[in-house]
């Protein structure tokens, strides 16, 4: 069936189906945005969980209104997701046991840990990077807009890469809790806490804007201090100073946009949020964000006229007692694909 053929056929009030993005009716063929699902966490250092992120999303998303108050026939744009990679997933699971066990030997003060078990895994973070790059190289080439959704934070790197085979000059606006600057972390090349270390080392990210830190090393400080501009950093700490002394969110949202170029990939870590949020990610940290605080701060980017190229989502861990954080980050990516979906002319505000 066409797109339009679905569009005429699909109740946007009715209750959608698990099976697919948001209850949506499309595929892949006929959606304009495509969700890459990447469930992998093979580096994470404290709490695991985010494998299971872009399945219990999946099944959240059922539950989100598609209505959105202020752009027009959002729904309508064409939203879906790929297949959950379960050979992906059981390789994430493999290679986990193998990181435990490699870390259990740094913890116990034995050196570098087993030369043999790191090498393996980053290995096979090696070639997770490879499968997303050409993965989403895929659908850039068929004019696609692309979403990730992790997963662990070190699922976008080939991402990344493959959108600076198209873009020679891009920011990141990362949202976090975490620098995630570490070189190598635990050994690790591919760690979580080093995505934003690696992705630097791409000319054609010419700007990282971080929004939200709270929670980072000595040794990331001297990297943001180093980057001679490179990097700016907007710390929990500062904006909330910022605000106790009278400023109001807006205005330090047109800030952080200030900072960025013409085009401009989102890196979301679920960390960002406020815990109460996100309380079963990896790495909680007491601060962050608001829900519409972060749709304020995508609204102000889309006014700016600068153009959203790529996002990812990642970190969200699903509890065992209920589905509170797939619920959040559910929305918090239906908020990102209608964005980027405004940022390229494929929907418009209402106002």
């Amino acid at each position: 069936m066409t797109k339009e053929e679905l569009l005429k056929g699909f109740d946007p009030n009715g209750p959608g189906s698990k099976d697919q993005l948001f209850g949506l009716p499309f595929t892949p063929d006929t959606a304009e945005l495509i969700i890459v699902p990447v469930p992998w966490e093979v580096t994470v250092s404290y709490k695991g969980g985010t494998v299971d992120g872009p399945q219990a999303i999946l099944e959240a998303s059922s539950q989100v209104d598609l209505f959105q108050r202020d752009i027009i026939d959002a729904w309508k744009l064409g939203i879906a997701m790929l297949p959950i990679p379960d050979k992906i997933k059981e390789e994430s699971e493999s290679m986990r046991s193998l990181a435990e066990q490699h870390i259990q030997l740094l913890e116990a003060g034995d050196g570098d840990g087993n030369k043999v078990l790191l090498s393996n895994v980053n290995t096979a973070c090696e070639n997770l990077v490879i499968y997303t790059r050409n993965t989403v190289k895929k659908y850039l080439d068929q004019n696609k807009m692309v979403g990730l959704l992790g997963g662990d934070h070190s699922t976008p790197l080939g991402f990344i890469q493959a959108l600076a085979e198209k873009h020679s000059d891009f920011a990141i606006l990362q949202i976090d809790a975490h620098a995630d600057l570490r070189k190598a972390y635990e050994g690790f090349t591919y760690s979580h806490a080093s995505i934003m270390y690696n992705a630097l080392k791409i000319p054609a990210v010419s700007k990282l804007v971080q929004v939200g830190i709270r929670d980072f090393c000595e040794e990331e400080q001297e990297v943001i201090d180093k980057s001679a501009g490179r990097i700016s950093v907007f710390f929990d700490e500062d904006i909330k100073q910022e605000q106790y002394n009278g400023a109001t969110w807006i205005e330090i949202c047109k800030q952080i946009v200030k900072t960025l170029p013409e085009k401009v990939y989102i890196s979301f870590d679920i960390d960002g949020m406020d815990p109460k949020l996100c309380p079963n990610t990896g790495t909680p940290v007491p601060g962050g964000f608001e829900f519409h605080q972060i749709t304020a701060l995508l609204k102000t980017l889309n006014r700016s006229g600068k153009r959203i190229i790529g996002f990812d989502l990642n970190e969200v861990a699903p509890g065992t007692s209920d589905e509170w954080d797939a619920n959040v980050g559910a929305r918090l990516l239906y908020q990102l694909c209608n964005a980027m979906a405004v940022s390229n002319g494929k929907l418009r505000y209402t106002d």
